[in-house]
């Protein structure tokens, strides 16, 4: 949570100490201020707690740490990002109902095979605040919804762009294979002079070397990496090789699981990326299904009971041998259907209510439901046949657009938070 500046001026009262015969009041700093980020403050409480979370989560993960001051530095440093982008949320009137907060620490709980209780207890357990985790998944939420705004958004992708891309050599090569990778970067300062760009080359080029002799690649990424996902170890998560800037795009396909690429000149500095692990990406087949129905809703002039016996005429005419189609065209209320005789197309079965799904699936090919209702009133449908359709085109369109849209994310993600980081007043307290 963060602390105005107006609370610092509270000063706390530890008690009296006798001395000589006469009491003393000792006024004592419980807390202090580590930086002052625009209009706002960090607190050393605040950077105390968030050192505590990340030192217990990688004493977890095992190996060796970063030394403190290193690891305190990034810490620090990813704090006055956050603090800017919740400032930003703040001045833009994001805000996070405790309903949603409560939904997104109900399914971190599920991630972890836990009940919200038993979640809680496990922080407790590590020695973890429930109420400072809420506070951090809040802001985690805000600074999601502030980049959405401010980055995502700016990000258009054409729909000749995706058709450029599934036609390239490297679209057709990569949609294929899937790729965890990490990452370290070295920063560049904007404008860096040639003694800058030494220094930083040398200090890529150290990193790798020590990689190749088996330094534990996360650990670099946690001592040295100015990327975002430095406190993660450098983890990218998932990612196509199309979503890579060059020539990280090429030089995948040329490493195995555990490889590292050199150091490679990018607009943020020098970058090193890891190859840990690939998967193949599987054709998409989804189930259809071709219906008709009728549908009959209650009205200010028919009741529900009236409803319910039109609908049960209607399907005894059907048991009585009458047409389908002559019926939902005299009968239907459902105007997307009626005229074609209430033909709903083939349809996916998740794109209609449960109800109707249930039903739908419970009925053999050519055979007609008996009357059920949903929320849209009563229904009779027949299924005139199934089939398994082939989405892969489908799918690789959506799947080309995700990943331009990220690599254009990544790439303007890491250009706006220089640029916040850069226009900021920041002043780190010794």
């Amino acid at each position: 949570m963060k602390t105005k500046l107006c609370n610092l001026l509270r000063p706390a009262l530890l008690g009296a100490l006798l001395a000589t015969g006469s009491a003393h009041a000792q006024l004592q700093q419980l807390d202090r201020v580590v930086a002052i980020v625009d209009n706002d403050v960090i607190m050393q409480s605040q950077l105390d707690q968030r050192m505590s979370t990340i030192e217990q989560d990688l004493a977890k993960r095992g190996g060796p740490q970063p030394p403190r001051d290193v690891l305190q530095k990034q810490v620090l440093d990813r704090l006055i990002l956050d603090n800017l982008q919740l400032q930003i949320g703040e001045r833009s009137g994001i805000r996070v109902t405790d309903e949603e907060l409560n939904d997104a620490i109900g399914t971190i709980a599920q991630r972890n095979n836990m009940t919200v209780d038993q979640f809680r207890a496990a922080l407790a357990h590590d020695g973890l605040s429930y109420e400072q985790t809420r506070s951090q998944v809040r802001d985690q939420i805000i600074i999601s919804r502030v980049r959405q705004r401010r980055v995502a958004d700016r990000i258009q992708v054409s729909e000749q762009e995706v058709k450029n891309f599934l036609a390239s050599d490297l679209g057709k090569a990569q949609l294929s294979e899937e790729y965890h990778l990490a990452n370290i970067t070295i920063p560049l300062p904007q404008n860096a002079n040639s003694q800058q760009i030494q220094e930083a080359a040398q200090q890529a080029t150290d990193t790798y070397q020590q990689l190749k002799q088996g330094a534990d690649f996360g650990q670099m990424a946690l001592a040295r990496s100015a990327a975002d996902n430095a406190l993660d170890r450098g983890d990218m998560g998932w990612r196509q090789a199309a979503q890579l800037p060059p020539p990280f795009d090429r030089l995948l396909a040329t490493l195995q699981p555990g490889d590292i690429t050199q150091p490679v000149r990018a607009p943020g500095g020098f970058i090193i990326v890891k190859l840990v692990e690939t998967r193949g990406n599987s054709a998409e087949v989804r189930d259809e299904v071709h219906v008709r129905h009728i549908l009959i809703k209650p009205s200010e002039i028919r009741s529900s009971t009236e409803t319910k016996v039109l609908i049960d005429r209607i399907y005894q005419r059907l048991m009585d041998g009458e047409d389908f189609a002559a019926l939902a065209k005299a009968f239907s209320e459902d105007p997307g259907s009626a005229l074609n005789g209430g033909d709903m197309g083939w349809i996916d079965p998740a794109s209609v209510v449960p109800q109707f799904r249930d039903v739908m699936a419970q009925t053999a090919t050519e055979e007609v439901s008996k009357p059920f209702q949903s929320q849209y009133g009563w229904h009779i449908l027949q299924v005139l046949g199934r089939r398994a359709t082939d989405m892969t085109q489908q799918a690789r369109e959506q799947q080309a657009m995700n990943i331009l849209r990220s690599r254009k994310y990544d790439e303007e993600l890491q250009n706006w938070l220089r640029q916040i980081r850069d226009e900021a007043y920041v002043e780190i307290k010794q």
